[in-house]
């Protein structure tokens, strides 16, 4: 399985025969193939930003490895440098693609990479409009989980999602966040009540044509949910922060 950028397009196929192909070429990475060209062209990290409309510092970050960027940003980067595709590979490995005959199934919105942000309760809140602002954000975690491009990490705070028993998840714990995955009765979810400042994590229930956020704490207050209220994402994952 790999994952092809072709400028503002990312796609997932999968093809034994062309997966064979792939791995028989030498393996690099997507920023050895970008730092080559750049070189190549001219191009300084500061040019490149220009480009792009980011920082120096935010292409630094991304071509040494510091921090990911999402699929459409290193799209951006190729477009900006000429570049025309770019095979990911399932192994972290990357090439130019040579084969002009291959055709994609369908276009997905899935991530080339497994970093995402750790954001704030209050950035949560609208990341919908701040999810171009990654660059700026400091700290990020790693993750296997199969989510968007869009997803992000949050740190639990509070004790509504402490359980006596079962699934617990209690303060301190990283929870990743996927803002297009669907959610049902039983999903845990990050939502925003429109009088709050800041996103809350509750379990979404449906039950007698009504909704509720309810904790896994059996002490806290059930939410009911009116139009007031908008689900950010729902929780694929929780850990505790090894960094």
């Amino acid at each position: 399985m790999y994952l092809i950028i072709s400028n503002f397009k990312y796609i997932l196929l999968v093809d034994k025969n062309n997966t064979e192909r792939n791995n028989a070429k030498m393996k690099t990475t997507w920023t050895e193939i970008v730092k080559n060209k750049m070189k190549e062209t001219g191009v300084s990290q500061d040019k490149l930003g220009e480009m792009i409309g980011k920082t120096q510092g935010a292409i630094g970050h991304w071509l040494n490895g510091r921090r990911q960027p999402s699929v459409e940003e290193i799209a951006e980067m190729m477009k900006a440098l000429n570049l025309t595709e770019i095979i990911l590979n399932s192994d972290g490995s990357a090439s130019l693609s040579t084969d002009n005959n291959i055709k994609a199934p369908k276009v997905i919105k899935e991530s080339a990479t497994d970093s995402f942000p750790v954001v704030s309760w209050v950035s949560a809140g609208n990341w919908s409009e701040a999810i171009e602002n990654t660059s700026l954000i400091d700290k990020w975690s790693n993750t296997n989980a199969k989510v968007s491009y869009k997803s992000f990490w949050l740190e639990v705070k509070g004790s509504s999602m402490t359980a006596p028993s079962g699934l617990s998840i209690p303060e301190g714990m990283l929870i990743l966040v996927d803002p297009e995955k669907e959610y049902k009765s039983g999903s845990l979810v990050v939502a925003k009540l429109e009088n709050d400042n800041e996103a809350t994590f509750k379990k979404y229930v449906e039950d007698g044509g009504n909704r509720y956020l309810v904790g896994l704490n059996p002490n806290w207050p059930v939410i009911s949910i009116r139009e007031d209220c908008k689900i950010i994402g729902v929780v694929v994952e929780a850990k505790w922060d090894s960094l």
